[in-house]
């Protein structure tokens, strides 16, 4: 099957289409129905006609944007009308709630003339937060934006105009600085001369480029005074009108000549190599015709020795030009402010957002999307990819913050707290993970990074250090971490410890005196301080570090050896075990034992269950732990059965145990709302358990490997548990989130 056949498939297939609409409240119960509809309903209904801003605080309309359109411009197809177009803005709305949480509601709307189509828009003002009007033909759109602006009390945003206005600005920001040129002094010339571009050349201007150095050309090439003169184009692409002598000529190919950037928004194929070749030094090519560019960018990068900065509406390429970068977060950020308009200020601060994101280090997961294309600032990457959900915390705040500076804003968001709002949106794991690492921020420790010269390992120092979480000590070759650097052009200066430039003895000493009743002779210690994670565990145990991570590039059992035989566990502890944060939407669980103990008896399971009650604590859970079996207290009686039933009686019976324990239970038992009342209600879990301690390590890697894969879990971890000081393994291929988070583990735990 070919991409239009899947498509076909892809829409029609149960239930038809890309949206529904879900209840965000209970609904169980006839209170329940009472409360959502008669007669509770009465209450807010009432307080909302009192106060018109409580509807914000009763109702989805703070967080639902309609997406609106006639269908008259729809992507490549041109004017095929409002149904044909629903597609489109269903997929709209997938963006929309996949990147940024937004709901939409999609209008199509069959009106007989603009006046119709705006007062059937303005009429539904309360039930949206916003609107995003799509694919409108030009120079209707101009219209139908500003007289909606004028009418409605709620921000209103034409993305094929703004959304590629602020993507390419952002981009030219960037472009300018790599090739050391002044927005001030560009000349630019634009192919194109509908919505998008007439929006991008007004954009521009308010970046800091004079109108009178940009020249648009259309399909009968430069808008000239003369043609404005004449009403041919519309009054607003007439504004950037030129003189044809100091154009040079009436075609496009004259435009170029000396232009130092060329944005195309027209029709793929018509510049050539000779074009590009007349521009000035260094030139900024942007060409976004889709699918095909304007000019094609292998072409337009070999049309030229010097730099050529080339962005196209293409994935395959460097620097995509993407909308879905913009309107998600402008339109996030305006409706958490309840801005009563999107201003130019917010779309300036916007284009800045993202300009300054690009130079930040990008994280595994988008490297990964991308394979080989390069993502360090530079000539080939100059405006974030799609991707990139840091795109959220960098836009929003940013256009937010704007709003209440231009005075549109009806809620003054604190910035700090308002991030945190915006992590939550995107998964359980980042609340889980706050507390800690807040906890972390407030008293640095020494963190030692066992495989330092690993590139990754790298950009996680880098970030740890950056977010203050650690003061990152890197373990290797100085000279390989100092290529690291380089090559990821990091400002950087880590604390290096190469087993080639210091005293070993001591740390010798330190491994004989622990392990010379293990096996272990002299000559040996001085052997083993030479390799990483000796040396790391040694560097712990001697107290120059607090905390240890290692693990990455080599397997979880071999990585885990140097700490338990250098370190060991502490000294209320005889048994390390690996656990998992699991975050779901409604709730967080920790599993143990996922990674360490293969068979554990009923000693080794209370304690695992003590050590990970303890840590979940520390990420502000109060914990509820369930002992897990195939069998319900005691109705399957064996010796695998009666292992969590020992472990569970005996934590009931300490005094010392201060959290609620139960088992053996089975899984459904444990987790499931009012499973465990009725036919249990003699059990001593009064709500679904956190904290599930599988019967062996089989169970638990099976499990937390199922829910993460198809229950849609955020996962942390392995944590270890139980040892003598903050030592975390990381699972080979980790990414630079999975290492900073473990980190912030580590060094909040460093005290306990």
């Amino acid at each position: 099957m070919g991409l239009d056949d899947d498509a076909r498939d892809y829409h029609r297939r149960d239930p038809p289409g890309k949206l529904e609409v879900s209840t965000t409240k209970p609904t169980n119960t006839q209170r329940d129905l009472s409360l959502a509809y008669s007669p509770g309903v009465a209450a807010p209904c009432r307080d909302i006609d009192a106060d018109a801003g409580r509807g914000y605080e009763y109702t989805a309309k703070g967080n639902i944007v309609g997406v609106v359109s006639d269908g008259s411009a729809v992507l490549g197809l041109g004017d095929i009308g409002p149904l044909a177009s629903k597609p489109v803005m269903e997929g709209k709305g997938v963006l929309f709630k996949r990147f940024a949480d937004i709901d939409v509601f999609d209008l199509e709307l069959d009106t007989e003339s603009l006046d119709s189509f705006v007062d059937r828009v303005a009429a539904m003002e309360p039930t949206f937060g916003g609107v995003n009007l799509e694919d409108i033909a030009a120079p209707a759109c101009f219209e139908a934006e500003e007289r909606l602006r004028e009418r409605m009390n709620v921000p209103v945003f034409h993305d094929d105009q703004h959304g590629t206005a602020i993507i390419t600005g952002a981009a030219l920001l960037n472009a300018v600085d790599v090739v050391d040129k002044d927005l001030a002094d560009l000349e630019i010339v634009f192919s194109g001369a509908g919505a998008a571009a007439t929006a991008t050349a007004t954009f521009y201007t308010s970046l800091g480029v004079p109108t009178d150095q940009i020249t648009m050309c259309d399909i009968d090439g430069v808008v000239t005074d003369e043609r404005a003169a004449a009403g041919d184009p519309h009054e607003h692409v007439s504004q950037f009108a030129a003189d044809a002598d100091a154009v040079g000529g009436t075609d496009l190919a004259d435009a170029m000549a000396g232009a130092d950037v060329f944005v195309g928004l027209s029709a793929g194929g018509i510049v050539s190599r000779e074009m590009v070749r007349s521009m000035a030094d260094d030139p900024i090519v942007f060409a976004m015709a889709n699918p095909d560019p304007e000019i094609a960018y292998d072409d337009a990068k070999a049309a030229r020795e010097d730099t050529v900065i080339v962005a196209t509406g293409r994935s395959d390429y460097p620097n995509q030009v993407n909308n879905v970068l913009c309107f998600l977060f402008v339109f996030r950020g305006a409706l958490d402010a309840r801005a009563r308009e999107i201003t130019e200020g917010m779309k300036v601060a916007a284009a800045e957002a993202l300009a300054d994101l690009t130079r930040e280090d990008v994280p595994d997961s988008v490297r990964r999307a991308y394979g080989d294309q390069p993502l360090e600032f530079g000539p080939e990457y100059v405006i974030p990819k799609p991707l990139d959900e840091r795109v959220l915390f960098g836009v929003a705040p940013a256009v937010a913050a704007a709003a209440v500076d231009d005075g549109v804003a009806r809620r003054d968001l604190d910035p700090a707290s308002y991030v945190e709002e915006l992590e939550d949106r995107l998964g359980g794991s980042r609340e889980a993970m706050r507390a800690v690492l807040t906890e972390a921020k407030r008293d640095p420790k020494r963190l030692v990074l066992a495989e330092g010269t690993d590139e990754t390992v790298v950009r996680a120092a880098y970030q740890i250090a950056d977010r203050g979480i650690a003061d990152p000590v890197l373990v290797g070759a100085r000279a390989e971490v100092e290529a690291a650097l380089s090559t990821l052009g990091f400002d950087f200066a880590p604390e290096v410890v190469d087993p080639d430039e210091i005293d070993l003895e001591p740390y010798a000493d330190l491994v004989y005196e622990r392990r010379r009743r293990k096996g272990v002779t002299r000559r040996e210690a001085r052997d083993l301080v030479r390799e990483h994670d000796a040396l790391a565990s040694a560097l712990v145990a001697a107290g120059d570090a607090d905390a240890m991570l290692t693990g990455r590039t080599h397997h979880y059992p071999s990585a885990l050896r140097r700490p338990l035989q250098i370190i060991g566990t502490a000294e209320d502890a005889t048994y390390a075990a690996g656990v998992y944060l699991l975050a779901f939407d409604d709730r967080v669980v920790f599993c143990a034992d996922a990674t360490v103990n293969q068979d554990p008896d009923a000693d080794v399971l209370a304690e695992v269950t003590r050590h990970t009650a303890a840590l979940a604590r520390r990420f502000n859970v109060e914990p509820r732990a369930a002992l897990l079996s195939y069998s319900d207290f005691g109705s399957v009686d064996t010796a695998g059965t009666a292992k969590p039933r020992t472990a569970a009686r005996r934590l009931r019976e300490d005094a010392a145990v201060g959290f609620p324990v139960d088992g053996e239970m089975q899984a459904d038992t444990a987790v499931v709302d009012d499973f465990l009342g009725g036919d249990y209600e003699f059990a001593a879990l009064d709500d679904p358990a956190n904290v599930l301690v599988f019967p062996n390590l089989e169970a638990g890697n099976i499990a937390y490997k199922l829910l993460h894969c198809l229950g849609g879990a955020d996962v942390v971890g392995p944590m270890l548990v139980g040892m003598d000081a903050p030592i975390h393994v990381l699972q080979r291929g980790d990414d630079v989130a999975d290492i900073v988070n473990l980190a912030g583990v580590a060094v909040a735990t460093a005290d306990d």
